[in-house]
């Protein structure tokens, strides 16, 4: 399933190029990779939530996550330094653009009333970020097996220098931003 990879090499490049008048092929912004995460303040109460977040990210990005811990100690939120807080995943390479063509073909085409996702979620330096409330929109996930729905942040990497170049690339690649 390299095919958008393929895609990325042979039509989108050259468009780029054309559009914003590349001099050198090294300048054409790609994708780095792309970060799942999911943070579960409810963990704190329930442990055995992060068990089930690692396994359900782990059907989804095809690959062990990492589970995050707490940096501080908040009393407010009964939160102690090194208490599992979440996990996350960085997809690279081939998983990351199995994923993306995953997440733009059969994922967000599922959410209820979607109309395309947000153009301003741009950080300034061509990466994007999109926030999924239900994690069940995902392929992988059966529906009946879930204790919780629970949310899931996802960051695409590029290596554009500017949010044009990167919302540029994106959509290219099939990302289907609002208009």
């Amino acid at each position: 399933m390299d095919s958008l990879k393929k895609t990325y090499e042979e039509k989108i490049v050259p468009e780029l190029i054309e559009t914003f008048e590349y001099k050198n092929i090294m300048q054409v912004p790609k994708l780095t990779k792309i970060v799942l995460n999911m943070g579960l303040g409810e963990a704190i109460h329930n442990i055995k939530l992060i068990d089930s977040a690692v396994e359900e990210l782990r059907m989804i990005a095809g690959q062990q996550p990492v589970v995050t811990r707490a940096k501080k100690s908040i009393a407010a939120f009964k939160l102690r330094e090194g208490m599992p807080i979440g996990c996350r995943v960085t997809l690279r390479r081939d998983r990351m653009y199995d994923f993306f063509s995953k997440l733009v073909n059969i994922a967000l085409p599922r959410v209820r009333d979607f109309r395309g996702i947000s153009g301003k979620a741009f950080d300034g330096k061509g990466n994007y970020s999109l926030g999924i409330r239900e994690h069940i929109i995902f392929p992988e996930i059966d529906y009946d097996k879930i204790d919780k729905i629970k949310g899931l942040n996802i960051s695409v990497v590029t290596t554009a220098e500017t949010d044009e170049e990167g919302k540029a690339l994106l959509k290219l690649l099939g990302m289907p931003f609002r208009n």
